[in-house]
């Protein structure tokens, strides 16, 4: 217990004080402890909390006196963790939280404008500048944002160390790379000469976004 010399006795008050706020008087434990200020004229008077929900957490119950002369009154009652107490987990943002796997059909997910992910995309091409429909597409003409650096940085990092990169069993075991075989589709855009799209309908990756250097056994030119 801190106690300084002069420091005055608001225990009870404290107490009562306590029990008026928790309104039961099982949510108020034992008296812990009670801290004085540096002239002995505020204290925080500590009880053990019982309120379900609220393991390890304290009452302080705040009593003051003008001067030493006065009597002390009760300022605040409030409840604060202690050090082994029971706290909800630091907050994050549900972008942040959002798996693979988890919107499925009618599930809506608001963009932000800040996400780094992704640049405004170009409005109207300069007058003396013409490009043929391919070349408007993979700029991503017409379309209010396109990926950043950051985006296909991304995009690209977590294809490549995922399933479909070349580090997986399957490609490990393959007879040879995605790259020489008739059934892969270069995407477009900055990505295309790291990754495709496999169009071998036996293929376990069919459909999906495949590093060059990936493969597996259904490989267009393997041979017996």
């Amino acid at each position: 217990m801190s106690n300084e010399s002069g420091s005055f006795d608001a225990l009870e008050l404290a107490r009562q004080a306590v029990l008026a706020d928790a309104g039961n008087p099982e949510f108020v434990g034992a008296y812990l402890d009670v801290e004085f200020d540096g002239e002995s004229r505020l204290a925080s008077y500590l009880f053990e909390a019982f309120l379900p929900g609220y393991n390890g957490w304290r009452w302080v119950v705040t009593a003051v006196r003008v001067d030493e002369n006065s009597e002390p009154t009760i300022c605040d009652v409030v409840l604060l963790p202690g050090p082994d107490s029971l706290l909800a987990p630091e907050w994050i943002p549900y972008i942040e939280r959002i798996q693979p796997g988890d919107i499925g059909a009618g599930d809506l997910v608001p963009s932000t404008t800040d996400d780094p992910r992704l640049v405004p995309g170009f409005a109207a091409l300069p007058d003396d500048e013409v490009l043929d429909a391919v070349q408007i597409w993979e700029l991503g003409l017409g379309r209010p944002r396109v990926l950043s650096i950051e985006g296909r940085d991304q995009a690209s990092k977590r294809w490549y160390s995922g399933d479909r990169g070349p580090e997986s069993p399957i490609a490990k075991s393959a007879p040879k790379p995605c790259a020489s075989c008739g059934f892969f589709i270069p995407i477009v855009g900055s990505l295309r000469a790291a990754f495709g799209v496999c169009a071998n309908a036996i293929s376990p990756e069919d459909a999906r976004v495949v590093s060059v250097d990936h493969g597996c056994g259904a490989h267009s030119e393997a041979t017996f």
